[in-house]
C-alpha cells in the first residue's frame, strides 16, 4: 500500500504563505556552502502528487510559467473549477479523502500532498497523512495561511531525522 507524504516548508511561525498568499521568503539565510538536494532525494519513491487548485495556480502563475514542473508525476488537482485534464494533469472535483484512500490502493511508488493548507487540513483530520516533512524556513512571518489551522484531533508522531542546512530545519515525522 502506497504511503502519503506531506513534503513542504513553513516559516519559523507556522504559515506556509504570507498575507498575499506568496511564497518568495521561501529560502534559507544564504550563507550556506553545503548544497544539500533534499527534493531530489524525497522524489525518488514517489509517483503522485495531490494539491489543491491555489498550490497549482500559483505554480504556473507564477513559479514555473513556461514549464510544468511536476512533470515525471502524475499530479491530481483538487478543484471544484471545470478544467481539462492531461496525462500528467488530472483535475478532479472529489471528496479529496475518497481520491487518498483510492490512490493508496493502487500499484505503484507513494503520494506526495504538495498543498494546500485546506487539502492538508482535510487529510490530517482524515488521518490519512502517514509522513510529515516540514521544512522551517528560519523566517517569522506574523501572519499569511496557517498550515494546520483546522487541525481538529491530536495526531502523535515520531522524530524520525533532523537535518539543518543554510539556516533551514528538515523536521520527518512517521504517524505512531
Amino acid at each position: 500500500m502506497k504511503n502519503i507524504h506531506l513534503f513542504l516548508a513553513m516559516s519559523l511561525d507556522g504559515y506556509i504563505a504570507d498575507r498575499q498568499g506568496g511564497v518568495g521568503w521561501l529560502e534559507g539565510q544564504g550563507n550556506d556552502n553545503e548544497n544539500i538536494d533534499v527534493y531530489s532525494e524525497f522524489v525518488k519513491n514517489i509517483d503522485t502528487i495531490l494539491m489543491g487548485w491555489n498550490t497549482y495556480h500559483q505554480i504556473i502563475t507564477e513559479l514555473s510559467l513556461t514549464k510544468w514542473v511536476y512533470d515525471d508525476f502524475t499530479t491530481y488537482v483538487i478543484t471544484h473549477r471545470e478544467c481539462i485534464s492531461s496525462e500528467k494533469i488530472r483535475f478532479v472535483d472529489t471528496d479529496p479523502l475518497d481520491l487518498v484512500k483510492k490512490l493508496k490502493e493502487e500499484n505503484g511508488k507513494d503520494i506526495w500532498v504538495c498543498g494546500g493548507a485546506n487539502l492538508v487540513g482535510q487529510l490530517v483530520n482524515g488521518d490519512l497523512i502517514d509522513c510529515y516533512y516540514i521544512t522551517v524556513i528560519p523566517t517569522i512571518l506574523g501572519s499569511g495561511i496557517r498550515l494546520f489551522e483546522n487541525a481538529r484531533r491530536e495526531i502523535k508522531l515520531r522524530l524520525l531525522h533532523t537535518r539543518s542546512y543554510n539556516g533551514m530545519t528538515d523536521l520527518i515525522y512517521k504517524r505512531r
